[in-house]
Formats: structure tokens, sequence, C-alpha cells
């Protein structure tokens, strides 16, 4: 699931305090095969990452309504780049440079910010397997659905993708047909 070497990419970023705690989770369940957390489990996702292409990215962005409701604040970004079915580095988007991409805070949830990203990341990283583009209700509800039971993650976030509740991209979107 998780390389021996893992790789932080900007560790001292601000927005990786928000993803620090995930990683934290995963190196737990990456120690004991019988751990669960809100229905994830390391069988699962090592099955998951062992489907993926040989060498590919998949990336998060979660997007939160500001107090105002008219602008919308990237909460939560996180790209895993993915070697022989391994998280070998991780890193935020505020690690993705490019003169296209708009800086970090200006990031919006539209379809061209999302496109941009991954550009991006498949020019510098790898190419972009799953991209998951959402909400904070909606990212909420699918990483802490489940409790010491194993949940079909997948299967959740396919039926929020049809109604419309997050945006899925990627190279094996196709091959899966949410």
């Amino acid at each position: 699931m998780l390389a021996e070497e893992l790789h932080i990419v900007n560790a001292d970023a601000p927005s990786w305090q928000v993803v620090r705690p995930l990683l934290t989770i995963a190196m737990r369940l990456e120690q004991d095969d019988a751990y669960t957390w809100h229905g994830w489990s390391k069988a699962r996702i090592s099955e998951f990452l062992k489907q993926l292409p040989m060498h590919c990215t998949i990336l998060a962005g979660v997007w939160s309504a500001t107090s105002t409701e008219q602008q919308q604040d990237l909460v939560f970004s996180c790209v895993c780049e993915v070697v022989h079915g391994e998280v070998q580095t991780v890193r935020t988007f505020e690690a993705l440079i490019s003169e296209d991409l708009p800086t970090f805070k200006d990031l919006e949830p539209g379809f061209e910010h999302a496109l941009e990203i991954i550009r991006v990341v498949r020019q510098t990283i790898a190419p972009v397997a799953w991209a998951f583009f959402t909400d904070k209700t909606t990212w909420d509800e699918w990483l802490y659905t489940g409790d010491e039971r194993v949940v079909d993650k997948g299967a959740l976030l396919a039926s929020f993708a049809q109604q419309g509740r997050c945006v899925l991209m990627g190279s094996q979107t196709q091959q899966h047909r949410l």
C-alpha cells in the first residue's frame, strides 16, 4: 500500500496539515492488516492500488463554501504518485507549479481549474488515473462512512458521481463506467 521509502514533497506547506492525519491513518492501516478505519482496510486499498497503471497518480481536491457562500476555498488537496501498486510520493496542490495554474489560494472548483491541475500533474509527475473533485460535505460522507466493517468506497463514490455530488476524471474512469 505505502512504499517502504515514502516521500513527502511539501510537508512544510500549510495545506499539508489537513493531509497529515490521513497519512497517519494510512500508516496504521499499513502496519495492521486487521485494522479498519471508517470502512477502510489495507486489503481493499491495496487491491485498488494494484489495479492502477504501473506508474500513475491519484488526486483529490475538496472545496468548502466560505461564510459568504459566494466563494469556495480549497480545504483539502492531495496528489499521490503510485508506482507498481504502492504510494511512493504524497504532495498537496501547493507543490504544483505552472504558469497556467492559479495559485493555491485562487484555485476554484470549476472544470477549467480541474483540467489544469490534471494537466500539470500529468506533465510533472505521472498520468492521472483518478481525479476526485468535490465539496466538503460529500468528502466527509465518503471518507467517514462505515465503522469497523469494510465499506465499498468505490460504489459509494460512484453513487455520489451519479448524483452530481462530485466529479471523477482520469484515465481509469472510462474502464469503470461510473
